[in-house]
């Protein structure tokens, strides 16, 4: 029988992280649904890059107060779960603080845990008030309403009460171990919890058992339910901030890549030996010409999917985006989110259909993202510049405005006329070579 709490906490602990696993394969799959590209070079800048920026948050700490305190839940995220790794053992294997044998080394580590869970809690306090009693407006954009903004509470609370349920437990085993109760080791030190171990003063010891082994589950329950909730959530970058930052373009952020299915019909054109009629050797087949740009999400590159998963919604692109700051309808991190539902729909259709994507007469133009927004952007860069986790929007609204223009001609006049004029006047202005100086006369 004393074995049973063991056998039960296994089968949680299995399908905690089998669901886990389950919904990181699907992420995986919905990734490589775009296309190819190969961003493998300078590895040395990557790693800089990554250490910098996802490990260092160095991009954070631009905007100082939000950066301090996402550097304490970040810290605290990730110093408090190493605690998890003893809870997990205790869980499998019946003991009780496993690491006790540490001694004054034990004592150090629980005791700054404790300090950060409430620096946490401080942290976690001050983003409630920013988005829901300050209410700065990057939270309040129409994008954030329904679910993002809720899921951005639904956070703040989980991460508050994990962190209660922490110091919770540290008090009422601090008062059995004063009490001498059996089974439960004289280690560690509680600087934070002894605070509120007077609130569990008076009770009996097989209350005080009862109290910790509940905050014990459910501290623990609650880490497996935070785990899994990451896959419908924007701290999903937790997770993907590493990577997304590894992959990041590294050119210059001005510079605009090439199509390759461009560059191609461009060398056909110049070929005067190529015949662009000729029928496909035996044995090949016809293959269907590559589309130019993008008008769904799996035209995008895997990076640029990849990027739409790790947004963070946390606003600052579009904070920053002068056409955004101006009225116009365009919202960069509107069009990640878009992206990314996108693709989470195409994933759900493939799951429907046996492994088959069935047309649904959807895409990301037009279903998701408008023409008007596309045309809004001044290909500034601000949002990339901006991103404390370099995910690009603008590539995303580059490939789709190529589609409108190679595949649909469907540029604006403003765009046509100057493009209309480069080409006959061999400048953007409607004034032929010869009457280019006419202005100085009018000086």
């Amino acid at each position: 029988m004393n074995w049973i709490p063991n056998i039960l906490f296994a089968i949680v602990l299995i399908i905690g992280i089998g669901f886990f696993a389950k919904n990181v394969k699907k992420l995986v799959r919905n990734i490589k649904l775009g296309r190819d590209i190969d961003r493998t070079d300078h590895k040395k800048d990557r790693w800089n890059n990554m250490i910098r920026i996802a490990l260092g948050q160095g991009k954070m700490v631009v905007r100082p107060v939000a950066g301090i305190m996402h550097i304490i839940v970040y810290v605290g995220f990730i110093i408090i779960n190493i605690e998890v790794l003893e809870i997990i053992i205790d869980g499998l294997f019946g003991t009780h603080r496993i690491f006790a044998f540490l001694g004054g080394g034990y004592d150090f580590l629980i005791g700054s845990f404790e300090v950060l869970a409430l620096l946490v809690l401080v942290a976690v306090f001050v983003f409630w008030v920013r988005r829901n009693v300050i209410k700065l407006k990057r939270f309040w954009n129409p994008e954030m309403k329904g679910w993002p903004k809720n899921d951005a509470n639904y956070i703040l609370y989980i991460e508050a009460v994990l962190m209660c349920l922490f110091l919770t437990m540290n008090a009422t085993d601090y008062q059995l171990q004063q009490l001498g109760a059996e089974h439960y080791t004289q280690a560690g030190a509680f600087p934070v919890s002894q605070l509120i171990a007077p609130l569990f003063e008076g009770l009996s010891q097989s209350a005080l058992v009862m109290i910790e082994r509940s905050a014990w589950w459910l501290h623990i329950v609650g880490i497996l339910f935070f785990l899994n909730y990451l896959y419908y959530s924007k701290h999903l970058h937790i997770l993907l901030a590493f990577p997304n930052t590894w992959y990041a373009n590294l050119e210059p952020k001005g510079k605009l890549d090439n199509l390759e299915a461009v560059t191609n019909e461009v060398k056909l054109m110049l070929d005067p030996n190529a015949d662009p009629f000729a029928a496909p050797s035996e044995g090949d087949e016809m293959s269907e010409p590559e589309k130019f740009g993008a008008s769904d999400a799996t035209d995008l590159n895997w990076v640029q999917l990849m990027n739409a998963y790790t947004c963070t919604e946390c606003g600052r692109c579009t904070s920053e985006c002068p056409a955004n700051q101006t009225g116009k309808l365009l919202s960069p991190r509107k069009i990640m989110m878009d992206t990314r539902d996108r693709l989470e729909e195409i994933g759900k259709n493939i799951d429907a259909n046996g492994g088959t994507f069935k047309e649904d007469n959807k895409q990301l133009l037009d279903n998701y993202i408008t023409k008007e927004e596309l045309w809004a952007c001044t290909s500034c860069n601000a949002c990339v510049e901006a991103c404390p986790v370099n995910i690009n929007p603008l590539s995303i609204i580059i490939d789709m405005r190529r589609y409108l223009v190679m595949e649909q001609s469907a540029a604006p006049a403003e765009l046509n006329n100057m493009m209309g004029n480069i080409e006959n006047n061999g400048a953007p202005w409607p004034y032929n070579q010869m009457d280019r100086l006419n202005w100085k006369d009018e000086v």
